[in-house]
């Protein structure tokens, strides 16, 4: 016999099935290395990944010597294909689009693989470099909105550059200078690598970009350097995305991907032996382009081409939508008790914080939207809840130093008080984890005073004079301030140094 719950869910899932398949989409990635599938779901502006799978087809690997796709990687790629279509009849993906890059793009037999991929159903975009290197820089636009520099792409067929700007894509070039044809370039002997590149940029007219920017880094093989460098520094938050290094980590990376044993980089957490045969080629190359284009940084972005394709075809009101905010808004609606819970907090809390900055104050609204999302966590681990989701969330658009701002905030919302976990303090600066803890017992406040519901803090608020926190009530709701209340705003009191008291207003 079912249960209740199961009945529950069957009625849901029947009432909302249009909604929920309307909301999905996926896309296929034919690449010159591996052939993905990602299925999303949730908001249009930051969906979140309902699926992920690659196969690492390699189409690109005889090119430099054949020209053509090689057949046991057809078959490989032909199989994924299948196998990935039937998955999104599987799962009601509303939306699906195919694409394909530089393998098949340059591949004598690419048209054979188009014609094989349709007749299983599916109908593949070939992309010029220069819809590659869009989808790219849109990609990375579409998770670090202010970014202001240049985009490198590295497949394995090409390394798209992108001048990236003001919310939108510039300058873009297309480059023969993916992974799998590093080696042949590099075996012709010190310096060849460098004089190709330069040689390449000259004729693309890329020679004498501006100097001084910041180089995004987008690609398997990049973003597996990055990911042994943190291996490296013992990075306390093994995040990918928004990960810096300085530009002259690049050539260190050379030095260390050359001398170091395969089995060595295997034991490195989160690089796929796959990906450890290109690391030397990606190091070279990121060494050369950080020289050739006098980059200041190095920046990580998670989000690329399929990022990009989705972004480029939102409508431009919700492109501007903040990434972060749309995300942990889902989270916090889709986790807490009752519907616009957050946005009532924030609305309540704000008073207090007047001389927040824009930055900070864009934290403290996420931390008050995932406000609710711990009450379900056993009651002793919940402010490690509230931690590992501001750590660990799959956020964009927020850098190291914010997500510590927004795990202290949950943790001090959730019972942590004035605490700092160890691992925050090697994160952000006391001043902005003293903030957030700030932020976190006001949270609290409101949350034991309204229960989680609107109406308790409506014609209510919080006046602080320099001297007291008062705590005024509506007349209708006088009667919530019991001693529960009562003690949560005498510790935010303190924690401001301040004393407290209640006040009713007719």
């Amino acid at each position: 016999m079912a249960s209740m719950l199961t009945l529950l869910r069957s009625a849901a899932t029947r009432d909302a099935a249009g909604a929920a398949v309307a909301s999905r989409s996926a896309i296929i990635d034919i690449g010159s290395n591996s052939v993905r599938l990602v299925v999303y779901d949730g908001p249009q502006r930051i969906p979140f990944i309902l699926f992920n799978e690659k196969v690492m087809a390699g189409l690109g690997a005889s090119l430099s010597k054949t020209g053509a796709i090689e057949a046991g990687a057809m078959k490989r790629t032909l199989a994924a294909l299948a196998r990935y279509k039937h998955l999104c009849g599987e799962m009601g993906v509303a939306k699906l689009r195919c694409v394909a890059t530089a393998a098949v793009r340059d591949a004598s037999n690419g048209p054979e693989l188009l014609r094989r991929a349709a007749a299983v159903g599916l109908e593949v975009e070939l992309l010029s470099g220069a819809q590659e290197g869009a989808a790219s820089g849109y990609g990375v636009l579409s998770a670090i909105p202010e970014a202001n520099g240049i985009v490198g792409d590295l497949g394995g067929g090409s390394l798209e550059l992108v001048r990236i700007r003001d919310g939108e894509v510039h300058e873009i070039t297309s480059l023969p200078l993916g992974v799998l044809r590093l080696p042949e370039v590099r075996a012709k002997g010190r310096g060849a690598l460098d004089r190709h590149v330069a040689k390449l940029l000259k004729k693309a007219g890329w020679d004498g970009v501006e100097p001084g920017l910041p180089f995004y880094l987008v690609g398997g093989s990049w973003r597996s350097l990055a990911r042994l460098d943190m291996h490296l520094n013992h990075f306390a938050l093994p995040v990918i995305h928004h990960y810096e290094m300085p530009a002259a980590r690049a050539a260190h990376l050379v030095r260390v991907t050359s001398q170091m044993h395969r089995e060595t980089l295997k034991a490195v957490p989160a690089i796929t032996g796959s990906r450890i045969p290109t690391l030397p080629g990606a190091a070279a190359l990121l060494s050369v382009m950080v020289r050739q284009l006098q980059s200041s940084r190095l920046i990580v972005s998670a989000y690329g081409l399929r990022e990009g394709l989705l972004f480029e075809a939102l409508p431009r009101d919700v492109r501007q939508e903040d990434p972060l905010l749309a995300a942990v808004e889902a989270e916090g609606e889709a986790q807490g008790r009752f519907a616009g819970h957050g946005d009532v907090i924030e609305n309540w809390i704000a008073p207090l914080f007047l001389e927040d900055g824009a930055k900070w104050r864009r934290i403290r609204r996420a931390a008050c939207l995932l406000a609710d999302v711990g009450w379900r966590a056993n009651p002793d681990f919940r402010s490690e809840r509230g931690v590992e989701i501001a750590l660990h969330g799959n956020w964009v658009g927020i850098d190291v130093e914010g997500r510590a701002m927004l795990a202290q905030a949950l943790h001090s919302n959730f019972g942590g008080g004035l605490q700092v976990p160890e691992e925050l303090t090697r994160l952000a600066g006391a001043e902005a984890l003293r903030r957030a803890a700030l932020w976190g017992m006001a949270i609290r406040l409101g949350q034991r005073l309204s229960g989680g519901v609107e109406g308790p803090l409506q014609g209510g608020r919080l006046d602080a004079d320099g001297a007291t926190l008062t705590l005024v009530l509506a007349e209708p709701h006088a009667n919530l301030y019991g001693e529960a209340v009562e003690r949560r705003l005498r510790n935010l009191a303190q924690a401001l140094g301040l004393k407290h008291r209640m006040e009713v207003e007719a």
